[in-house]
């Protein structure tokens, strides 16, 4: 992962190097984000809701993309897949590259070529998302036809395959079937189903277990995690819980207020957290080791996008802030080891990350 410098001064895209540059031969990632921004208009001000991310994810690897509500996590992929609703919102600095290209520069019939054919988006609302009124075989078919021109009968058989596929029972005689006879993860399965339909290259999971029990999530992310390896995409996976990824991403990228503040591959997250807000994302897990204790919680809230404090966001809830955390944004700086090496892939936005990732 690339992390970049936002710090006031700084080129643009300068790169801080956790890890050796990509050399010839380097893998081209499926996506890369620079510098995004992204803001909305209202009444009251100018919220900043995207201020400066930068992430890549290569074929057939996971990122999850970590965070409370309001961090930027979902905003940031409606600008990619370029659903953000405009106005209020507004991408005001900032690029998006699909397998090399600036999807910022495509016209919008090239964009819409692109939607379900080489990206897709598993939206968190099955229920919200699928139309309630038409039966889930002719949206799964609707992929077909739009894209592929199939007639009406071959595109519902399609639709048969692709239930069969997300493991659907009896596939062939609830394709006429309505969202609502369907339970909520049956539903979500339908919505990964429709975001496979044409084998992108990358989906984007926003929350994709949402209001599903513990059992109904492993099952669901079982299924991504096998589908992702079966096709090689590229899979960035947005939600607010840690627990839930673990198992299936690679690498990690925490925000908070709009920011990037840490980045890492999985385990290392989990071992040697660098940046208090994940130190405190990982404390709030309940554990079996905790029975009848009382759960940690993060003090306080997180910032108005209106009023972004000064300096490090996270600085008012910080145990560890001192005087430069207020007035000094961070960079995200290379984390090291004990030896003093910097990890491939980890950076935190943090002027005291040494202290947070010994203690």
């Amino acid at each position: 992962m690339t992390i970049t410098d936002h710090r006031p001064g700084a080129a643009p895209g300068a790169a801080q190097a956790p890890g050796a540059a990509a050399g010839p031969g380097s893998v081209t990632p499926v996506l890369e984000v620079r510098d995004l921004h992204v803001e909305f208009a209202t009444r009251d001000g100018v919220a900043k809701a995207v201020n400066g991310v930068s992430y890549s994810v290569d074929p057939g690897e996971t990122l999850a993309v970590l965070g409370e509500s309001g961090s930027g996590k979902s905003v940031t992929a409606q600008a990619i897949m370029g659903i953000l609703d405009s106005p209020p919102g507004r991408i005001s600095r900032g690029e998006i590259l699909f397998q090399g290209r600036d999807i910022l520069t495509m016209t919008a019939e090239e964009r819409r070529r692109l939607r379900g054919a080489k990206m897709a988006m598993v939206f968190q609302d099955a229920l919200s998302a699928l139309n309630p009124v038409v039966s889930v075989g002719t949206q799964l078919g609707e992929m077909f036809r739009v894209h592929e021109g199939l007639s009406r009968k071959a595109a519902r058989a399609k639709a048969v395959e692709l239930m069969d596929r997300v493991k659907i029972p009896a596939a062939k005689q609830r394709v006429g079937d309505y969202p609502h006879q369907f339970s909520g993860g049956m539903r979500q399965r339908i919505m990964i189903a429709m975001a496979l339909a044409l084998e992108p290259d990358l989906i984007i999971a926003d929350e994709p277990t949402t209001a599903l029990d513990v059992t109904v999530q492993a099952q669901v992310m079982d299924l991504l995690a096998e589908l992702q390896r079966e096709l090689n995409m590229g899979l960035v996976l947005i939600t607010h819980d840690l627990g839930v990824v673990a198992d299936v991403a690679d690498k990690i990228a925490v925000m908070y207020a709009g920011r990037i503040v840490e980045t890492a591959p999985v385990h290392d997250i989990y071992r040697r957290p660098a940046h208090p807000y994940t130190r405190g994302l990982l404390d709030s897990i309940p554990r079996l080791d905790q029975k009848g204790q009382e759960l940690y919680a993060i003090s306080g809230l997180p910032p108005s996008l209106l009023a972004i404090p000064s300096g490090c966001a996270f600085n008012p809830r910080c145990v560890r802030a001192q005087d430069v955390c207020r007035t000094e944004i961070p960079a995200l700086h290379p984390v090291t080891d004990r030896e003093g090496h910097a990890v491939p892939g980890r950076g935190s936005a943090c002027h005291f990350w040494k202290e947070t990732i010994d203690g």
